[in-house]
């Protein structure tokens, strides 16, 4: 199974994945059966999670029934229990959308649909389509953005949080999540790099450009944010985090004066 869902990430396009997704995963799922776990987006129990990684491959991982990952499931945590994201509809950017939380979020924002925007550069999934580079947007759109996992991949990143930034209202906030390796003081990115096999052993995927490090809250302040680094799950206790199969991910939370 883990040599199946690694060789599919790695050779199937994105945009091809998000379409078959839905149908593929549930079906894999069916060999899970059980309730060691539970997904807090969709109520899901099962034995445990599917694996899941592009090299590494994570045990435990994946949500055969929502397709929610372990960074999915903490950051719904934290929205359902710490904001009032979910209670109170305000307008919200949320780019690249990640297909559980995405459908989570319709649901809650029903009736005020014109207040959840989606876009992405190429998913067909989104309601927009635009450079996160280049946002097509009027500045101080949006009370809150969630764009998570995507920094990485995109040219220059400190322009696409220049772009964040003008576009989030004055008194908004986001969650900007990355992968972040905390053994590294400072990011690291070589555009020089070009091979993909070359990219995946460097940077852990072959279409990412960096591998930030625990200087990210301070890039993510360069763009004139204000930052609130969090160990939320840090915060859970121990039942829960295996309840949950939740990673040791920071949440970084931005917020607009």
């Amino acid at each position: 199974m883990k040599k199946l869902i690694r060789w599919v990430l790695n050779r199937v396009p994105r945009p091809v994945l998000q379409r078959a997704a839905g149908i593929g995963v549930p079906l894999l799922g069916l060999f899970y059966a059980g309730r060691g776990v539970e997904c807090p987006l969709c109520g899901a129990r099962r034995r445990r999670f599917l694996p899941y990684g592009y090299v590494t491959t994570r045990p435990n991982a994946l949500c055969p029934k929502c397709l929610s990952l372990e960074r999915h499931r903490l950051l719904w945590l934290y929205l359902e229990r710490e904001t009032d994201l979910l209670t109170r509809p305000v307008r919200l950017l949320h780019i690249a959308p990640e297909v559980c939380l995405m459908r989570r979020l319709k649901t809650r924002y029903r009736g005020h649909e014109e207040l959840y925007v989606t876009a992405d550069l190429e998913s067909p999934l989104a309601r927009l389509h635009f450079d996160v580079q280049d946002i097509p947007l009027e500045n101080d759109y949006a009370d809150v953005i969630l764009c998570n996992h995507l920094l990485e991949h995109v040219a220059d990143d400190a322009q696409a949080l220049r772009e964040l930034y003008r576009v989030m209202k004055p008194g908004g906030w986001g969650i900007l999540l990355s992968p972040v390796d905390p053994m590294r003081a400072r990011t690291f990115e070589d555009d020089t790099i070009t091979d993909p096999a070359e990219r995946t052993r460097l940077f852990g995927q072959y279409d990412h450009r960096r591998i930030y490090g625990r200087d990210y809250p301070t890039r993510l302040r360069a763009a004139g944010f204000e930052v609130a680094d969090i160990d939320y799950a840090g915060q859970l206790s121990p039942g829960e985090r295996r309840r949950y199969a939740l990673p040791e991910n920071r949440i970084y939370v931005v917020y607009k004066n």
